[in-house]
């Protein structure tokens, strides 16, 4: 079906709806467009603000759409989006296999008399009027001048600010150590949330949120291992607030750590990051809710043709608009050109492009003889308040031992596992590769390639 301009004018909630989907027809916000072979639904992703992108389809034959954003607009910005592009193009909308999430929705909706008629005339909204620029107000030197002093004053009392929290977190720190460990161990979770709090007034809330996320992540091991993680999990933080002292300007992964991650249009806008193009696999997705009611979305990509061997997907979103869709499915593999962020061990990353992929391509070889803690000990010499950090085991099994299930490979080498990421199937299952997350003391198994076939850890 042609999608006209009158059309999609007629299907626009308002005016508002119009002009916000106007800003989103730059192909680089696109990482997939795909269109069904009988040319009556077509679907994408469109890169919001997070690392994961909103899953967007339209059925031609009456419009109807859905999105995977909060909006409560219908149809929503992106869907909006999504016709104009093919309203503009048609041919750039590669032929793709209907996704299960498409389908399921095709299953759930009722089909309306809804299509819009050329005809129908006079509804006030104007793709024309939504294409055009703001006119910008002149400003004059005088002006500019004090926005900008202005702006770096506030540059000026968020860094001090920031400093401010560093040292009454090194104060806290060393409150803990003198009253004792197993005090600590005893009280630890309101004593993160109270200094957390006092991170978040000093506008590092990223930090904070990492201190609240030490209860879940120290009591969660076993009990003999519970002092030595929560002294690492202090020494970091250290380390971090010594950090930013040194210089945070010459270290944005400092910055990503305490205050937050850079915008994306920044981070595609700067020469100097690192992309790389290839075929990924989709390993494992967790989500984390926090004290500050956000969803936080941990997405793990593996690398299948060299290159960086693994890259991280953020995305936050309010808790309040309940859980969102999945972006990506566990074991789908699909090309793909990654922006790292910059880091002296890039790992979090951005999808700046992404297209489809048929079929299933094995895990690269790892040699029976890898050093597999190798990689971790060189991230740490550079960024050593990292909690933890992907690694490819190679060939192996899964043994319990007591209560504690090992990986264990062919050259004497061991990790202890976390139980709860562990299928006992996986017992006795030859593991020709295996992605897990090693933390120093216990590894989360991601995901395995086994003789048994893929084996993905649930989020």
């Amino acid at each position: 079906m042609a999608l006209t301009t009158a059309s999609i004018e007629q299907t626009a909630p308002d005016q508002a709806s119009l002009k916000a989907a106007a800003k989103l027809l730059s192909p680089a916000k696109w990482p997939e467009r795909l269109i069904s072979a009988d040319d009556g639904l077509i679907w994408g992703a469109c890169q919001g603000s997070g690392a994961n992108p909103y899953r967007v389809v339209v059925d031609l034959s009456d419009l109807g759409a859905k999105c995977s954003c909060p909006s409560r607009k219908f149809p929503c910005k992106h869907a909006l989006a999504l016709m104009l592009l093919y309203g503009e193009g048609a041919d750039d909308f590669l032929p793709g296999t209907v996704p299960d999430w498409v389908t399921e929705w095709l299953g759930r909706r009722r089909k309306t008399d809804t299509v819009p008629k050329d005809e129908i005339i006079g509804t006030g909204k104007s793709l024309a009027d939504a294409l055009k620029d703001d006119i910008p107000v002149p400003v004059d030197a005088k002006t500019q001048a004090q926005r900008e002093a202005a702006k770096q004053k506030r540059a000026a009392a968020t860094r001090q600010a920031i400093t401010d929290g560093m040292a009454d977190l090194e104060r806290w720190i060393a409150d803990q150590l003198r009253t004792g460990l197993s005090d600590l161990l005893g009280d630890l979770t309101p004593r993160c949330r109270r200094i957390a709090a006092r991170l978040v007034d000093a506008k590092a809330g990223t930090l904070a949120a990492r201190i609240d996320g030490i209860p879940a992540r120290v009591l969660g091991l076993p009990q003999g291992d519970r002092a030595d993680a929560v002294i690492a999990e202090l020494g970091k933080l250290v380390i971090l607030s010594r950090a930013w002292g040194d210089g945070v300007a010459a270290d944005p992964s400092v910055r990503r750590e305490i205050t937050g991650a850079e915008p994306r249009d920044a981070l595609l806008a700067n020469t100097e990051t690192v992309r790389q193009t290839g075929l990924w696999e989709v390993l494992a997705t967790r989500e984390e809710t926090r004290r500050d009611n956000l969803i936080a979305r941990s997405t793990w990509l593996l690398a299948l043709d060299g290159g960086h061997r693994f890259a991280l997907l953020q995305d936050f979103f309010p808790a309040s608009t309940g859980r969102q869709g999945a972006a990506f499915s566990l074991g789908e593999q699909f090309h793909a050109e990654m922006a790292f962020y910059p880091s002296a061990h890039p790992l979090r990353a951005q999808i700046v492009e992404r297209r489809p992929r048929e079929g299933l391509r094995h895990w690269p070889e790892i040699s029976p003889a890898t050093d597999v803690l190798k990689s971790f000990a060189a991230a740490l010499a550079h960024e050593p308040w990292l909690l933890e950090l992907p690694i490819l085991l190679p060939q192996g099994r899964v043994a319990e031992a007591g209560s504690t299930p090992w990986w264990s490979g062919d050259h004497d080498t061991a990790l202890p596992l976390l139980s709860e990421t562990v299928d006992l199937s996986l017992c006795g299952a030859e593991i020709q590769s295996a992605a897990v997350l090693w933390n120093g003391h216990r590894a989360s198994l991601l995901a395995a390639q086994t003789n048994l076939g893929r084996f993905h850890a649930d989020g």
